[in-house]
């Protein structure tokens, strides 16, 4: 039920940005580096091409299907971005995105917004406000995480991002690895349960 997460035949990055150092611009760079095989698409309507592939200005301008977006842009354009996602027939949308509910009641809005909406296109959803999710069984490296542990058979997941960035580095050190690593954030959507069930 979860294949769009951890072994999506496209992802879509909307916010991927050419500046090092952006979130854009990481996530990116992590998805292209360690292996993942599937079809990588940048989504920025301000570039023509961002790490050496071509740039788009939405997903609804892309070729091919999705499988899964990755969103790095502002709350406030989160939800048009996620019916651009819905009408392209993307299934699931990790949202990295902050500004939700851990803001207060205009957040706690904006989340309700982004739920409704994926439920509409029958999409999945993981966040917002979180690290991002890795499947070294894929190569998939969808976070702006430093580096890729290596593959092993412990799957970790965790609402805080500050505790899967520690987790992470401290796997890197030891040579620990792992098959499925989920930050969940705010948990909108998808939860512990759904994974574990999963």
């Amino acid at each position: 039920m979860l294949d769009m997460f951890f072994n999506p035949r496209a992802v879509a990055v909307i916010g991927a940005s050419r500046t090092p150092g952006k979130l854009g611009h990481g996530v990116l760079h992590n998805i292209i580096q360690h292996g993942y095989r599937g079809a990588v698409y940048p989504i920025n309507p301000k570039a023509d091409e961002i790490l050496g592939l071509d740039c788009y200005s939405s997903v609804l301008a892309v070729p091919g299907p999705i499988d899964l977006a990755v969103v790095l842009i502002p709350s406030l354009n989160v939800a048009g971005a996620l019916i651009e996602c819905g009408e392209k027939g993307v299934k699931g949308a990790i949202i990295i995105s902050a500004g939700f509910r851990e803001v207060g009641s205009e957040g706690w809005q904006r989340e309700r917004q982004i739920v409704g909406i994926a439920r509409r296109y029958d999409m999945r959803l993981i966040g917002p406000n979180c690290l991002g999710i890795i499947d070294t069984m894929s190569g998939l490296n969808a976070s702006f995480a430093v580096g890729m542990p290596r593959q092993g058979t412990i799957a970790f997941m965790s609402q805080s991002g500050a505790l899967c960035t520690s987790v992470l580095d401290m796997a890197l050190a030891d040579n620990v690895g792992f098959s499925h690593f989920v930050s969940l954030g705010n948990k909108a959507d998808a939860d512990e349960i759904t994974f574990i069930e999963d």
